[in-house]
């Protein structure tokens, strides 16, 4: 089992006495990691690919290994999981016959707001992810290009601290400041024209 984090998994597998080895796979050591993967799948062996939170290859390195996996003819085998595009959609209560699932904005602050821009010309429901050290920053962009809309902040989801809260950025923003913020988020945003 390729884990993105060995000790979380070995968790999971004994709570259901489960005994197979683990090696780690994420986002630091998928350069080195990852060849020797493809070499074991190669000389046919079966790894399963898992990750802390969420479907692989959704926004982690697992794509990287499915890729080359594919490209070299292995067959990769998906296990439908929860991931957070689809859970904090499901729960937000805004339109999801149509949207647009962006992952992450641009780390750069114009290259943000053109996105946003771009985002929101769609006219469609928009899903991003982002991390507590640039949330701050993402939705003060948001609130910038859509306005105090009132958008769904989606953290830590199907996990032990999950929190969804539908707010305007700037209430966002407030309760934010009230303590550092910790885990991952799942912003949906209302489509805009």
């Amino acid at each position: 089992m390729a884990c993105e984090d060995t000790r979380r998994t070995r968790a999971l597998l004994s709570h259901f006495d489960i005994h197979k080895p683990t090696v780690s796979y994420y986002e630091q050591n998928k350069l080195t990691r990852g060849p020797q993967l493809l070499r074991d799948l190669a000389d046919g062996r079966t790894i399963a690919l898992v990750t802390d939170a969420g479907t692989p290859g959704i926004s982690d390195p697992g794509i990287l290994l499915v890729r080359e996996a594919r490209a070299q003819g292995i067959r990769v085998i998906p296990i439908p999981g929860p991931a957070a595009v689809v859970t904090a959609l499901s729960a937000s209560g805004l339109a999801a016959d149509g949207f647009v699932f962006d992952g992450f904005l641009p780390v750069k602050p114009g290259k943000r707001l053109n996105r946003l821009r771009a985002l929101r010309e769609m006219g469609t429901t928009v899903v991003l992810y982002e991390s507590p050290h640039r949330i701050v920053a993402a939705l003060g962009a948001i609130g910038e290009v859509f306005g105090e809309v009132e958008l769904v902040l989606a953290r830590e989801l199907t996990k032990q601290y999950e929190e969804i809260v539908t707010a305007t950025p700037a209430v966002h923003l407030a309760r934010l400041a009230a303590a550092a913020p910790r885990g991952e988020f799942t912003l949906v945003i209302p489509a805009r024209g």
